[in-house]
């Protein structure tokens, strides 16, 4: 692993790292009622650390994936007819199963997606944790009971409760295959659905392992199924199966709107991208917002939809501000995700190929690389680039790498403009020491959250997670993600 300096790069230490590689090639199968399913046909899923073939899964046929739909409508209502807590000891089997296997879990995640080792553990385990705590909150969804009294009506008792939508997709990212998977697998099912589950191609060793887990566990066929394949080759057939009733989706805003206009009839839940700012008020507490702002704009390589990924201030906290950030990133470690490295190889090269041309634009129309820059193939160094102007692509596009733009504003109304101008609404933090000011920006940002005096939060862990404009539709979190998954049914009883 190499550290990041502005004036030394090890490059030969990279290469080493880039070429030491396991052998051990992943030949996983999809899960289809219950059965293990393989193809003559598969995808070859790529190591982005050095290029290397890892493994290879089923790319499945238009008859397999509708067979996948139809056992899961033929499982749903027998599922939905497990009582509640008879559902969650039957799940249980597989949340203990994922636990058990977290250092193998871990270990896939750091070969698919180059994320660092540890990393990947700490979401392995957070996952875990999300499981437990969506147990006990479907506990908590209890009917309602009316008596319709306060409205004049007599001898009606009205009991309302939460029921099962029927079958669901759900498409999971590359970024977070197994916690962004479970957060919507988890739910579907505790609530009596049955899911279709197809995880990205970057990720899809991990989505299917978790098939294999749940065939340990021995859960009822036909309720959990996976399916693989590249998502260009059978997209539309994974959206249009008529047995869907409702879809969740995490993914690029190109294919997220698709998919809402194919999926029309359909209950959409989607989590799409972020032009994530930073605003910075005062510079009373500039250490502070740096460390926030780095590790919010630079964990996993930038590749999140969550990252910081503008800088917008005024010149003279900029000026003041741009030490501590390169005092920061001058922290970072730069190389092998086996390493734990904080930067490591951008999912594959078409990737890293756009980050660089943002870079490169902003440049040639005058912006400044302060720090970084560097790149080999895919692996690119923590970049911070000042004089970003609102006329770049930089200001405004997701590049979902180690690029940081400032950008320099007149004022607190240009920095809100500047920042609301974007198509996109996921998120924003507010540095500032006074709360007032930074309470008057927070209530004019167009976003699903704003982050006082800290980095944008990770997902749909612990609070409610959504976006506005080409950031999302609909919300998460684990209660947010139950309701998504059920449908308010009534009876009313007459005396």
């Amino acid at each position: 692993m190499t550290k990041k300096t502005e004036n030394n790069l090890n490059l030969d230490d990279l290469d080493n790292h880039s070429q030491s590689h396991t052998n051990e090639l992943y030949e996983h199968w999809d899960l289809i009622d219950g059965k293990k399913v393989t193809s003559k046909q598969v995808v070859e899923i790529i190591n982005p650390d050095g290029f290397s073939v890892i493994g290879t899964v089923p790319a499945l046929s238009t008859l397999e994936i509708n067979e996948a739909y139809a056992a899961a409508r033929r499982a749903q209502k027998n599922w939905e007819a497990v009582t509640l807590l008879k559902r969650i000891e039957i799940l249980k089997k597989w949340r203990n199963l994922i636990a058990e296997h977290e250092t193998e879990l871990a270990t896939i995640m750091m070969k698919e997606i180059a994320k660092g080792y540890k990393e990947a553990l700490n979401e392995v385990r957070r996952t875990v944790e999300y499981i437990d705590y969506t147990f006990e909150e479907a506990k908590r969804l209890q009917p309602s009971a009316f008596t319709g009294e306060e409205f004049g009506i007599s001898n009606k008792l009205g009991i309302f409760e939460r029921v099962a939508k029927g079958v669901g997709l759900a498409i999971s990212p590359f970024n977070y295959p197994l916690n962004l998977a479970i957060s919507k697998i988890m739910p579907a099912l505790v609530m009596g659905n049955t899911l279709v589950f197809k995880p990205a191609t970057a990720g899809s060793l991990v989505g299917t392992k978790l098939g294999e887990l749940a065939l340990s566990a021995q859960l009822p066929a036909g309720i959990f199924n996976v399916v693989t394949g590249r998502g260009r080759e059978i997209g539309d057939i994974l959206v249009k199966n008529q047995e869907i009733n409702f879809i969740s989706f995490t993914g690029s805003v190109d294919v997220g709107i698709n998919l809402l206009e194919t999926a029309i009839t359909k209950d959409v839940v989607l989590e799409l991208g972020g032009k994530d700012p930073a605003l910075v008020l005062d510079d009373l507490q500039l250490d502070k917002y740096a460390k926030q702002i780095v590790a919010g704009a630079y964990g996993y390589s930038g590749q999140r939809c969550t990252a910081i990924k503008r800088v917008l201030t005024t010149d003279p906290i900029a000026d003041r501000l741009i030490p501590h950030l390169i005092k920061e990133i001058d922290k970072l470690a730069v190389g092998s995700p086996k390493e734990n490295a904080a930067i490591t190889p951008v999912i594959d090269q078409k990737a890293a190929n756009y980050v660089l041309k943002l870079m490169d634009d902003a440049v040639a129309d005058g912006a400044k690389v302060l720090v970084g820059g560097q790149h080999r193939a895919n692996l690119i160094w923590p970049t911070l680039v000042d004089h970003v102007t609102p006329k770049m692509a930089l200001a405004w596009e997701e590049p979902f790498g180690p690029v940081l733009p400032i950008i320099r504003l007149k004022n607190r109304d240009e920095m809100i403009a500047v920042a609301n101008a974007s198509k996109f609404g996921l998120q924003a933090s507010v540095f500032s020491q006074e709360i007032t000011p930074a309470l008057i920006v927070a209530k004019e940002l167009e976003v699903g959250t704003v982050n006082i005096n800290g980095k944008s939060q990770r997902g749909p862990d612990s609070f409610p997670f959504l976006g506005v404009k080409d950031s999302g539709f609909g919300v998460q979190g684990i209660r947010e993600t139950l309701l998504s998954v059920t449908r308010v049914k009534g009876l009313v009883i007459n005396y």
